[in-house]
């Protein structure tokens, strides 16, 4: 339906005047009212404004810098811009099925049911389309926004005075609650429920928000995926494969581990936002805080850029340029494959296994230790092999359930056995360039007994041969790397190839 263009004459309620309303007499006991709903964090878990802000940044990044100019024109300009920018399949959206529920319930009683929002009319109409529930829907227009004091004004001169019942979920939303008969909120925050209870005698609370402090900064905590920090041990190789164990050399590498760590905390917040439909569409991807819901995508568009600021300040102040650089050139190789490489076939895995390699040269760069040609040679093609397995689990569970493509990425399940015939070559060229090391010049200058690291070639050939079974069997975590931090068999093969090492070098 197109937005009501009517401006109530009436004067507006002063938004923050927290006065007691007495219970409504304007409409007869035995016919209920309209019930109107919100739409950002009621009826969905997220905020359409921010939702489109995030697609079009991830789409058409050049094209969304002009919402500066669209917000100089008001935020009505702002949100229809974003609208058109940022398509949304709305059929992907966090929805809060208890509030859902709750209209259904309404509704099958008879009672007339309203999307009232102050997003876009477009996307509001659209839910509506999606979910079949309303009987009206009202949105932001080219010329007004639907928000506050101004939603308030519509439905008073729809349904008048008192004459509608009103559910909401957050302070703005206080001018509508103070004109309806009764007020009902939905994971309204403790304060706000009893700031609403002060000033209106008929409040009622149908989903309310029940996770404490703890639970909170839980579910904030998974936004830095400290999981995945695992990778970033990665920085202390060139110190294993040199050799150098000095307290000093140890407590820099421990610095730059923090400060990757940090940098890489920022990414992945960004990831996540840049990727929120695609997560949705994934089978596990789709209980991450943001895609979910969990956490308003407005903390991580303020969590990414401070967490990054944090990471290069401290690495400005603390570590050699050239860590700087390296942290820089991840930041950027990462970036440009949240927005842009992943989607690339083959481009995607390569830029995967340079991230990974970036680690190393970056823990050399952190302690000035020269990096080897033959590791920097192991790490590519052995990443390589990794970020392939990655893109195969990935694929297997489209196959198991009969999606055509990976959301978000470029392949197709019928990619398969290409993939896992490079994964295999890529591995196995791997354990050939550590072949060809052990038998090098350089391994007689580290090691007293050169001959015990042969040792190392039939373990790492079981383990990347393994994972290639796990993979095919589609047994594989989306991610190898956190696979295999949690994997026994793979952890105890890492542990007997720097046994081989310590003795290699020592014995």
């Amino acid at each position: 339906m197109s937005p009501e263009r009517k401006r109530d004459s009436r004067p507006l309620m002063q938004a923050e005047q927290d006065t007691p309303i007495p219970p409504s007499a304007t409409r007869s006991d035995t016919v209920a009212p309209p019930l109107v709903v919100d739409l950002d964090g009621t009826l969905i878990r997220t905020d359409l404004l921010y939702e489109t802000a995030m697609r079009a940044g991830g789409r058409t990044p050049i094209k969304s810098m002009a919402a500066a100019v669209y917000l100089l024109r008001g935020k009505a300009a702002l949100k229809s811009f974003l609208a058109e920018a940022g398509a949304l399949d709305v059929s992907t959206l966090p929805y809060n099925e208890e509030c859902i529920a709750f209209l259904r319930r309404e509704r099958a009683r008879g009672r007339k049911i309203i999307l009232a929002s102050a997003s876009d009319q477009r996307l509001a109409d659209a839910i509506a389309k999606h979910l079949g529930l309303f009987d009206e829907v009202y949105g932001t227009g080219a010329d007004r926004n639907l928000g506050g004091a101004a939603k308030a004004d519509l439905l008073c001169a729809k349904y008048g005075e008192r004459g509608f019942d009103y559910i909401a979920d957050r302070k703005v939303d206080m001018a509508v609650w103070r004109r309806a008969r009764k007020a009902l909120t939905v994971n309204a925050s403790p304060a706000l429920r009893r700031r609403l209870e002060g000033v209106h005698d008929d409040v009622e609370h149908i989903a309310p928000d029940g996770r404490g402090l703890g639970q909170r900064l839980t579910t904030l905590l998974k936004v830095l995926r400290p999981h995945q920090w695992v990778k970033n041990l990665l920085i202390f190789v060139p110190i294993l494969t040199a050799h150098r164990f000095e307290p000093a050399v140890l407590l820099t590498a421990m610095l730059a581990f923090g400060l990757f760590s940090v940098v890489a905390s920022s990414v992945y917040v960004l990831n996540d936002l840049l990727d929120l439909e695609a997560d949705r569409r994934h089978p596990r991807k789709r209980h991450r805080p943001f895609a979910s819901g969990a956490v308003p995508i407005a903390w991580g568009m303020v969590l990414a850029p401070l967490l990054l600021g944090l990471g290069f300040g401290l690495a400005a102040l603390t570590m050699p340029w050239q860590f700087l650089v390296a942290l820089g050139l991840y930041y950027a190789l990462t970036l440009s494959y949240s927005v842009w490489l992943k989607r690339h076939v083959i481009v995607d895995v390569i830029c995967l296994g340079l991230l990974y390699t970036l680690r190393i040269i970056a823990g050399g760069l952190a302690v000035a230790i020269p990096l080897s040609p033959w590791l920097l040679a192991l790490s590519m093609f052995l990443f390589l092999s990794l970020a392939i397995m990655k893109r195969m689990a990935e694929l297997q569970d489209a196959r198991r359930t009969e999606r055509e493509v990976i959301a978000g990425r470029g392949y197709e399940p019928d990619d398969l056995p290409v993939l896992q015939v490079m994964g295999i070559a890529s591995g196995y060229i791997g354990v050939l360039v550590l072949a060809l090391y052990i038998n090098s010049v350089t391994v007689t200058e580290l090691y007293k007994s050169p001959t015990i690291l042969w040792g190392t070639c039939p373990l790492l050939l079981y383990w990347i041969s393994r994972l290639m079974m796990k993979t095919h069997r589609g047994q594989m975590h989306d991610d190898p790397i956190v696979f295999v931090a949690k994997d026994p068999i793979s952890l105890f093969v890492g542990f007997c190839i720097v046994f081989l090492m310590f003795l290699g070098a020592y014995l």
